[in-house]
């Protein structure tokens, strides 16, 4: 049992990382709550089940494009919406909200209030340190290690990485050292929206597809940023794994309904010895 809550909780973890980079990376270099962020994950998945599970076009692709979609989808927004609103924080607010209400509503006119399911890409299990691991799964976690990977190696060892970090510090430093801080906010919604939408389209054939489905998602990566620490991309990191375990252990030893009470309660706990979170701090 000790293994299977370890494993699940990973393998929930990966993802939820995935899931709170981007909304972390939005707040960190453009001070903006981006309560749209759930939507851009379900734009992911309704390309997806439209791409692979109606046209049957191969699932990777489908992620591909689906990512690609959402990344596009939120530079024209960001240019067009949020750039006016940005280090404006609560403007921002308001104005992702009534974004994420806008993408919400059009995905129910396309596509109606059900939920679908999609058939899934891989089947079967395999066993790991004793616990039953699906394919499915593990497929979506290698991807989701993948991603971490090219992101990290982003923000590390490109120009653009480090300008981002560098905005993310101290903006009016970085902006007397020649950082153009108009395409640094371009590109971190972007990308914010390109990990939004990897991470939808990646659990598409897990979970249903509907036009609420980013509704828990948006709760669940504001508890993991609040944990880690807004603005923090390690906090992130950390914050989604302490999640995946807590919830898979709650999930086993308890029900799946008290999982996320739980989470709660452990950035409850967190934030009341430490504020600004695991590992976050002041912003200026």
């Amino acid at each position: 049992m000790i293994a299977q809550i370890v494993v699940n909780g990973i393998l929930a973890g990966l993802v939820y990382v995935i899931m709170a980079l981007g909304f972390t990376l939005v707040f960190g270099i453009m001070r903006v709550v981006n309560f749209a962020h759930g939507e851009f994950y379900m734009t992911g998945a309704m390309v997806v089940m439209v791409l692979y599970g109606v046209l049957g076009w191969p699932f990777f692709v489908a992620v591909a494009i689906a990512g690609v979609t959402a990344a596009l989808m939120g530079v024209v927004i960001e240019r067009i919406l949020i750039r006016p609103l940005v280090t404006e924080e609560m403007p921002g607010m308001i104005m992702t909200f009534a974004i994420g209400t806008t993408l919400q509503s059009g995905a129910l006119l396309l596509f109606g209030p059900a939920e679908r399911n999609i058939p899934r890409p891989f089947s079967g299990t395999w066993n790991a340190i004793g616990a039953v691991v699906p394919w499915d799964r593990t497929t979506v976690a290698v991807a989701a290690l993948l991603i971490l990977s090219l992101f990290y190696s982003f923000l590390k060892f490109t120009r653009t990485g480090l300008a981002m970090q560098a905005v993310s510090q101290d903006r009016e430093t970085a902006s007397l050292m020649g950082i153009e801080s108009s395409m640094i906010y371009a590109v971190s919604f972007g990308m914010s929206c390109l990990l939004a939408g990897l991470a939808g389209a990646l659990m598409a054939p897990i979970y249903p597809i509907g036009p609420y489905m980013g509704e828990l998602v948006i709760v669940r990566a504001f508890v993991i940023v609040i944990l880690g620490g807004l603005g923090s991309v390690p906090g992130a990191v950390l914050g989604g794994m302490i999640i995946g375990l807590c919830e898979s252990a709650v999930a086993t030893l308890v029900n799946p309904t008290a999982a996320l009470i739980a989470s709660f309660g452990v950035v409850l706990a967190i934030i009341i010895v430490r504020p600004t979170g695991l590992m976050g701090r002041i912003v200026r």
